[in-house]
């Protein structure tokens, strides 16, 4: 829940660019509604229950960007904050919000709060005020450096613990979720989705990611979803020349070489003979 009045509040993640964890969740949120029940232990099956969106109060000029909203009042409203820095005022200006919200809307429905740091070296804000509400069940503090305590985790889980991930282990994590996305994931827009968002998170993580390493990660399919792909052949070169005569064909196997693509996998794209594709990728002389 990211909350603007007047001044933008920005979370920031420790790696080499600045990672916008709150957006990247709400991405999540939205693909992966279920995602946020498993996070607070409730069945993933609630999320048919609730739409995901951002809520306005125009009396006071400010919006609140994560609220998963119920369509029944017996149903709580959640209201979903990220922090991934240090604010000792972070919860005085949580409950402020919050309640601002409830005073100005009709809705009777009760409420929870869920906040997810990294971890709880995190959660420094000043807790005094509030000890009441936070060791109450209506408040849940999810720490995301813990979450390996879910043994059976699902696509969203895994999506929401590849943002912390080691640096060293991140693109094998990445590859496994887009495995676990083309098996499991039916509908074809919200598996492009899913890709599309392990992409991000691994931009951000990972900034000098290569074309080629990307291009090893995806398929031919999935590749043309990716922002490397859409900035690389942006003007769409190579579709024409993938749907051309063989002439064009040949003259992009260099390029898909480069996005990190194998032989086996360009001659099946092209509809060409691997031994056709091998010579085409020779240097020439």
């Amino acid at each position: 829940m990211s909350v603007r009045q007047t001044r933008k509040y920005t979370h920031k993640f420790h790696a080499p660019t600045t990672l916008k964890t709150d957006s990247i969740f709400y991405r999540i949120f939205q693909s992966l509604p279920s995602t946020f029940f498993e996070l607070i232990n409730q069945p993933a099956s609630l999320a048919q229950a609730y739409q995901f969106s951002s809520v306005e109060v125009k009396q006071l000029a400010f919006r609140i960007d994560g609220v998963f909203l119920p369509n029944t009042s017996e149903l709580p409203i959640y209201f979903a904050e990220v922090q991934f820095q240090p604010d000792k005022k972070f919860y005085s200006r949580l409950f402020a919000e919050i309640f601002n919200y409830l005073d100005k809307t009709e809705l009777i429905n009760n409420w929870g709060g869920v906040v997810i740091f990294p971890n709880r070296s995190v959660d420094t804000g000043a807790t005094e005020r509030y000890t009441e509400l936070l060791n109450s069940p209506r408040v849940t503090r999810i720490y995301l450096d813990e979450l390996t305590a879910i043994a059976a985790s699902s696509i969203g889980i895994e999506a929401v613990k590849l943002i912390i991930e080691p640096e060293s282990t991140a693109t094998t994590k990445a590859i496994e979720i887009v495995n676990s996305a083309r098996q499991q994931i039916i509908d074809a827009a919200q598996q492009r989705e899913i890709i599309q968002l392990i992409e991000t998170i691994l931009i951000y993580k990972l900034p000098r990611l290569s074309r080629e390493e990307m291009g090893k990660m995806f398929g031919l399919n999935e590749l043309k979803q990716t922002r490397f792909y859409q900035e690389v052949f942006a003007e769409g070169k190579l579709e024409g020349k993938l749907e051309g005569k063989e002439e064009g064909k040949l003259e992009t196997i260099p390029q898909l070489l480069a996005l990190g693509l194998s032989i086996q996998q360009i001659a099946q794209a092209l509809g060409l003979d691997e031994q056709v594709v091998r010579q085409a990728a020779q240097p020439k002389l």
